[in-house]
């Protein structure tokens, strides 16, 4: 089975979770994106949902697609957020970001009762950091808001490049216009220390350990799909 099929099958699963009018918001990524096509053949069949995107990549497939989309603006309180991930530990901790839509997701997801977390077994690690940790800043001052994270992550025994995230010969560029570094620390023991560290630095805007989010991981892998909900505490 490939890694599409495998993504197909989480999705399938949390699509189950969505009860008709629900307040949903809907992640951003390649497994997001399945989840979104077979939410549009429901909606298709009538089904009613209000959907809250977390990028302008996500409205646009939704658009495209025909699942209807309101602005957080005016749906400020969500039911649930369906929304894939780069890495996931047993303990429902994430690494988000890998496609510079984290500031979003983390505010949809925040803003929902429930999130449940899609992706195939390949995401799950004993410990955050194999993925770079991705961290939106303000272009302004990235200089020194670059050095600011690498001295905080000294602090707390982490090394590693802290690099900028490029688009061809450009600086990536988020949907609210700021920038992301990617920092390849390899394993992060305490993600919660890192976590307060970063909030701590006045040019990040917002870094994609996303601690205490997610209420359940849908995950799809050669023995089927399972559910985790806590270390020890799994379901078939």
């Amino acid at each position: 089975m490939d890694a599409r099929q495998l993504k197909i099958q989480a999705a399938s699963v949390a699509l189950e979770r969505v009860r008709p009018g629900m307040r949903l918001g809907i992640g951003t990524g390649s497994t997001a994106d399945e989840f979104v096509r077979l939410l549009a053949e429901k909606v298709g069949a009538g089904f009613e949902v209000q959907g809250v995107p977390t990028s302008e990549r996500t409205a646009g497939l939704c658009v495209e697609l025909g699942v209807p989309l309101f602005p957080i603006e005016e749906v400020p309180e969500l039911d649930l957020t369906v929304d894939g991930t780069d890495e996931v530990d047993r303990d429902l901790r994430l690494i988000k970001g890998g496609g510079g839509a984290l500031l979003r997701e983390k505010i949809v997801a925040g803003a929902s009762e429930k999130m449940i977390v899609i992706a195939d077994e390949s995401k799950i690690v004993d410990m955050l950091g194999q993925f770079p940790l991705p961290i939106e800043v303000n272009p302004f001052g990235l200089a020194a808001t670059r050095i600011a994270i690498d001295k905080a992550a000294s602090v707390l025994g982490l090394s590693g490049s802290i690099d900028l995230r490029m688009n061809g010969t450009m600086p990536f560029e988020t949907d609210g216009g700021h920038f992301i570094l990617d920092a390849s620390f390899g394993r992060i023991p305490n993600a919660e220390a890192l976590s307060n560290a970063l909030n701590a630095i006045p040019g990040v805007v917002e870094h994609g350990l996303f601690l205490g989010y997610a209420s359940e991981a849908i995950i799809a892998g050669s023995s089927g799909v399972k559910t985790m909900k806590n270390r020890g505490n799994q379901e078939i």
